[in-house]
């Protein structure tokens, strides 16, 4: 069950903890305040107290849900889900009440993620009543590898594409107003080799996410990247390897854990046929967290 739950919910076990106590503490402090509530109108306890109890315990269960998951640190995640919650109560879940956040894609490579997420994007913009509350599109390519594979997606796709060089990234404008210039809201990487500016980093605060090819804090760090890793997994002789998706800071695969995923790792897997199983979990998931994550 609760396996179930991280990955619907898209969290890691931390959280997903973190989350049931707010439920579960959110539940006990509704039912107090709704009975101290109740004792102030001298009613005695009758089919009208009962009506009254469920009514008030209903308009006060997510004040105190969001009232609990501050300390907590689940308020974004409880924001989202009340939001969703509502909008499927008030009918306001349609397209045109939807905010259309724009994302920057930062790649390297060929671009296999990057593609899956420009075709989750279209599915959710083409779809009228999708459940999600803040819907996102790709605005931007970013690619620090002129002739790399996923400019030829960008451009199949119609999206624009930037070429960057080190040293106004690091040194310069960090690029901002390109970024700006596409009113580009959020960050993904997507096989993007070089560790994101300080400055980026701060300007977009928990708005940069990365997916790594296995279970961090293992295998990570500067030069862990592509089949260095899938090497490194088996030469360990580790059983499982798979993806976490993080929030980035200013250290290489450092920052905070949002999603991970497992698979096996058999005695006869090579990097090759790891990689292939760590894809398959990149495909699958990393579209989907970015709906939970983006705001």
């Amino acid at each position: 069950m609760f396996n179930k739950l991280k990955e619907r919910w898209k969290v890691n076990g931390v959280s997903l903890i973190l989350i049931i106590a707010t439920f579960a503490l959110g539940g006990s402090l509704c039912g107090y305040a709704g009975r101290k509530l109740l004792l102030l109108t001298n009613l005695e306890k009758g089919l009208l107290w009962f009506v009254l109890y469920i009514v008030l315990i209903t308009l006060l269960w997510p004040l105190c849900v969001m009232l609990i998951s501050i300390p907590l640190g689940q308020f974004s995640f409880f924001k989202r889900y009340i939001l969703r919650i509502w909008g499927k109560m008030s009918g306001k879940s349609s397209k045109k009440s939807k905010n259309v956040i724009k994302i920057a894609i930062f790649a390297s490579g060929t671009g296999s993620n990057a593609e899956k997420i420009i075709e989750a994007a279209t599915y959710l913009l083409g779809k009228e009543n999708h459940e999600a509350e803040i819907m996102w599109k790709v605005a931007l390519i970013v690619c620090n590898k002129p002739g790399a594979g996923v400019l030829d997606i960008a451009l199949k796709n119609n999206i624009p594409t930037l070429i960057i060089e080190k040293e106004r990234f690091f040194n310069a404008d960090n690029y901002l107003p390109e970024l700006k210039k596409y009113d580009i809201g959020f960050i993904v990487l997507a096989g993007f080799l070089w560790k994101m500016p300080a400055n980026l980093i701060a300007i977009y605060t928990k708005k940069i996410i990365n997916i790594h090819p296995a279970l961090l804090p293992k295998f990570g760090g500067k030069g862990m990247y592509g089949s260095k890793v899938h090497h490194a997994v088996i030469d360990a002789k580790e059983t499982e390897s798979g993806i976490t998706i993080h929030y980035v800071d200013e250290l290489y695969d450092h920052g905070e854990i949002i999603f991970q995923a497992k698979c096996p790792v058999s005695d006869v897997d090579t990097p090759e046929t790891l990689a292939a199983k760590v894809h398959l979990l990149e495909h699958k998931y990393y579209p989907q967290v970015l709906t939970d994550v983006i705001h």
